[in-house]
C-alpha cells in the first residue's frame, strides 16, 4: 500500500464489532433480570397446586359430609314424620291433668286451679288480631320459612354474645315451629313412672342444650312436611302456657278477659301475645302496668309489619286491655285451696278432667274479712311486725263464706293459717266445758266459788290453776265465770262433769284434733285449727247439733249439666240439748256485753263469743256469732313467738268486730237463739246445792286420779 503513494487511512473500529458487544451486554442484563421472575412463577405454581389439592380434598370431604348429614337429617326427619299423628288436632291438648273452675255462691267464677283449657281453637277461629299478634311477636317469617330460620338463629346468638351470655342462653331464635317442637317435648310423652311429677317433666322439656336444639331441626322439618302452617300455628295457640294456670289462648282469654279468643280486640290480643315471652312475669293479674307496657311493644311490632294501621295501633294504646271483674277481684285464694284439699283428689288436685265446682264462697264477705284485717293491722300494729292473722266466716249450717289464711291475701298455694295451723285455743275452749255441764243438768245461773284449787296430777305432782289477774272472786254464777274467763271455775266444772264428757262434747262439735287428757284440758291446752273452732261454735248457734264446715255445694264435669256430687248442708247429729245450747248462747252473749270480749260488741245487734289467750300470749283468739253468721279470728306468729300486749279480747276481738260490721251491712238485726235470763231465773237456794255438787265432783276427780295411778285405770 505504500508503493502506490496513497495515505494510509486511520484505523477505525468497525461499528459491527462494537454493536454486537453492546447487543451482547443487553441480553446478559435481561437474563439476569428474568431469573427471579422465573423463581416466583415456580412458587406460585406450587402454591396454586397445593391450594387446588386442599380445595379438592375439602370439597371431597365437604360434599360427602354434607351428603351424609343430609341423609341423616332426612332419616331423622322421616323418623319424626312417622311418629307424628296424622291429624294435628290430636296434639292440641297435651295436658296430663285437668282443670278446676271454682264458682261462688251465685255461680260466678272466682278461682281456677290445675291446667285450664278453654277448648280447642284453630288459627282460623281465633281473632285475626290475635293470630297476627302471635306471628308478629314470635316469628315474623313464619309463613315463609321451612321450619327453621338460620338468620334468626344467627341473630339470636349474636345478641346473646353481645349481652355477655352463652350463645344458647337467652334469645333462642326459634321459629314457632321449633317452639311447638319444644312444647311437644320432641315427641316424648309424659310417663308418671319416668318422672317425679309433671312439673319436672316440663322443666326438662324446656331445657335448652345444643343436642336438644339439634334435635329440634328434624322434628320441625317433619311437622312442616306433615302439617300446614295454620295447623302448626293451631297447635301453638292451644298448647302455649300463658300464666295463671291457663294453657292455650282460649283459656287465657277467658281467664283474664272473660271472653272467647275469637272476640279479643287488638289491645287484648297484644297483651295475650306478650305473655309468651314470660307468662308469670307479664301476667296482668300479677302486674297490670307491666303487662300493658309489654302489650304496647307488641302493638308496635304489629304496626311495623303491616298488621295494624298507625291509627288502630294508637287507639289500642289509648284504650289498653283490662281484666274482667272476676279476674280483677282475684280473691278467695285461701278458700279455693281449702276446697281443693277437702274434695276428692281424683276430681280436684289429681283430676284428669275439666271440673266445675260450685261453692259457698261469698265475695262480699271475703272483702269484708280482708278489709277488716288490713284496717286493724294498718292502725294498730307496727309496720315491721311479722304477726299473722286468720279469719273464717260461715253460716250456722257450716257453709263457709270467707277465708283469710294470712296477711298476704292476693295469692294461692300459701300456708293457710285458717285451715292448716294447729294452735292452742286457750280460754276459747271453755264453752265446751260449760256445754257439757249444761247438758248434764247444770244451769246458767248455777253458783260456784272462785277460789284456789289444787289437784294432784299423777306423775306431775300438785297443780293449781290460777286466774289471769291472780285474783279470786268467791261465789259467782256460771254465766259470770264464763264472761270473766275464770280459770279455776272452768277446771272445777270440768272435773265435776268428767273430762271424758268434755272431750266428747268438743269432739262431737267438730274438734277432730287430739285433745289433752289432763285437768288442763279445760283451759285450752289442746291444739286445733281456726276452721274447726269456728265450725264448733256454729254448732252452738244452730241449737246444739254438730256442724261440718263445707265449701263445695256441687261438682260437675265441664260441659255437663248433671252434677257428679252435691252437698246439701253440714248439720249433723245433736250434741247437746236445745235448752243447753240456748243457755250457753246467753252465757256467751255476756262475754261481749260485760266480759272479756267487750271490744267485739256490735252497735246494732246482739253478739255471743269467747276470747282465748294461750300461755305467754303465743296465740290470741276470738270466736263468736250473731243470729246470721259465725266468725273466728286467730292471731299469732308463725314461729310461735309470744305476742306483745295482745290478748284475745284485744286485736282479735277488734278484727272480729270490723269483719262483722261489714258482713252485716244491709241485714236487719235478728235476736240470738237464747234464753230470757229473767224468765229462766231459778228461785230459792239452788245455788249452794250446785256448788256442793261441784265440790263433790272435784273431790271425786281427785280420788279417781289416785285410784287410776294405783290400779292403772284411766279417767
Amino acid at each position: 500500500m505504500s508503493g502506490n503513494g496513497r495515505k494510509r487511512p486511520h484505523l477505525v473500529a468497525d461499528r459491527r464489532t462494537t454493536r454486537p458487544k453492546a447487543r451482547k451486554a443487553a441480553p446478559a442484563k435481561r437474563r439476569a433480570a428474568k431469573r427471579p421472575a422465573k423463581r416466583r412463577s415456580w412458587l406460585v405454581r406450587v402454591m396454586r397446586s397445593f391450594l387446588r389439592l386442599v380445595f379438592r380434598l375439602l370439597w371431597g370431604i365437604g360434599w360427602r359430609s354434607a351428603a351424609i348429614l343430609a341423609m341423616v337429617l332426612a332419616g331423622a326427619t322421616f323418623f319424626f314424620y312417622l311418629q307424628l299423628p296424622p291429624k294435628a288436632f290430636d296434639l292440641v291438648d297435651g295436658r296430663t291433668r285437668g282443670s278446676v273452675t271454682l264458682l261462688d255462691r251465685d255461680g260466678e267464677p272466682f278461682a281456677w286451679r290445675g291446667d285450664m283449657f278453654g277448648g280447642a281453637v284453630t288459627a282460623g277461629t281465633v281473632s285475626e288480631h290475635l293470630k297476627n299478634a302471635v306471628v308478629a311477636t314470635e316469628d315474623k317469617r313464619f309463613y315463609r320459612h321451612f321450619g327453621i330460620s338460620p338468620r334468626g338463629i344467627a341473630g339470636a346468638i349474636r345478641i346473646n354474645l353481645s349481652e355477655g351470655r352463652g350463645p344458647l342462653s337467652g334469645h333462642g331464635g326459634s321459629t314457632i315451629t321449633q317452639q311447638v317442637a319444644k312444647l311437644l317435648c320432641l315427641g316424648v310423652a309424659y310417663d308418671p313412672e319416668d318422672w317425679k311429677n309433671e312439673a319436672e317433666y316440663e322443666s326438662d322439656c324446656r331445657r335448652t342444650t345444643l343436642w336438644r336444639k339439634i334435635k329440634e331441626v328434624p322434628f320441625a322439618l317433619a311437622m312442616e312436611a306433615k302439617y300446614t302452617k295454620d295447623e302448626i300455628l293451631s297447635i301453638y295457640l292451644n298448647r302455649a302456657y300463658l300464666g295463671a294456670g291457663a294453657r292455650g289462648f282460649e283459656a287465657a282469654s277467658q281467664r283474664y278477659f272473660g271472653k272467647s279468643a275469637a272476640s279479643v280486640r287488638p289491645a287484648e290480643a297484644a297483651m295475650l301475645a306478650g305473655l309468651l315471652v314470660a307468662p308469670s312475669y307479664y301476667a296482668p293479674t300479677s302486674n297490670m302496668e307491666r303487662a300493658r307496657n309489654r302489650a304496647a311493644v307488641v302493638l308496635s311490632l304489629m304496626q311495623q309489619q303491616g298488621y295494624l294501621s298507625a291509627q288502630s295501633a294508637a287507639a289500642a294504646r289509648e284504650n289498653p286491655a283490662g281484666l274482667s271483674d272476676a279476674a280483677r277481684a282475684e280473691m278467695g285464694g285461701y278458700f279455693a285451696d281449702w276446697v281443693m284439699e277437702e274434695g276428692p283428689d281424683f276430681l280436684t288436685r289429681d283430676t284428669t278432667e275439666d271440673v266445675v265446682i260450685r261453692t259457698t264462697f261469698d265475695p262480699r264477705l271475703q272483702r269484708a274479712a280482708e278489709e277488716a284485717v288490713q284496717k286493724v293491722f294498718d292502725e294498730k300494729v307496727r309496720d315491721e311486725s311479722e304477726a299473722q292473722a286468720a279469719v273464717v266466716v260461715m253460716s250456722a249450717d257450716g257453709a263457709v263464706r270467707a277465708v283469710v289464711g294470712g296477711r298476704q291475701m292476693r295469692a294461692s298455694g300459701l300456708f293457710n293459717r285458717a285451715t292448716q295451723a294447729k294452735r292452742q285455743t286457750g280460754s276459747a275452749f271453755k264453752p265446751f266445758v260449760y256445754a257439757a255441764a249444761l247438758d248434764l243438768g247444770f244451769r246458767f245461773d248455777s253458783v260456784v266459788v272462785d277460789e284456789p284449787v289444787t289437784l294432784d296430777i299423777p306423775g306431775s305432782g300438785e297443780w293449781s290453776p290460777r286466774n289471769y289477774d291472780g285474783k279470786f272472786r268467791g261465789e259467782m254464777r256460771l254465766t259470770d265465770a264464763l264472761a270473766q274467763s275464770i280459770n279455776t271455775v272452768a277446771v272445777k266444772v270440768s272435773e265435776a262433769v268428767g273430762r271424758e264428757n268434755v272431750r266428747k262434747v268438743a269432739t262431737d262439735f267438730g274438734i277432730q284434733t287430739d285433745l289433752a287428757s289432763g285437768a288442763a284440758l279445760a283451759l285450752g291446752t289442746s291444739e286445733t285449727t281456726l276452721m274447726q273452732m269456728t265450725g264448733a261454735f256454729a254448732g252452738i248457734l244452730n241449737g246444739g247439733s254438730s256442724v261440718k264446715p263445707y265449701g263445695m255445694t256441687s261438682l260437675r264435669l265441664q260441659g255437663e249439666r248433671e252434677p257428679l256430687m252435691q252437698i246439701e248442708g253440714g248439720v249433723g247429729e245433736r250434741v247437746i240439748s236445745t235448752s243447753a245450747a240456748r243457755q250457753l248462747t246467753y252465757m256467751m252473749s255476756r262475754v261481749t256485753e260485760a266480759g272479756t270480749g267487750r271490744r267485739a260488741a256490735l252497735p246494732d245487734r246482739l253478739t255471743a263469743g269467747k276470747t282465748g289467750t294461750t300461755q305467754a300470749a303465743r296465740d290470741a283468739w276470738f270466736v263468736g256469732f250473731t243470729a246470721d253468721y259465725v266468725a273466728g279470728v286467730w292471731m299469732g306468729y308463725d314461729d310461735n313467738s309470744p305476742l306483745t300486749g295482745v290478748t284475745g279480747g284485744g286485736l282479735p276481738a277488734e278484727i272480729w268486730r270490723e269483719t262483722m260490721i261489714r258482713v252485716h251491712e244491709g241485714l236487719e238485726p235478728r235476736p240470738l237463739p237464747m234464753i230470757d235470763p229473767v224468765a229462766e231465773a231459778t228461785p230459792g237456794m239452788r245455788a249452794p246445792r250446785t256448788e256442793r255438787r261441784i265440790r263433790r265432783g272435784v273431790e271425786q276427780s281427785i280420788l279417781d286420779e289416785v285410784l287410776g295411778a294405783i290400779f292403772g285405770r284411766r279417767n
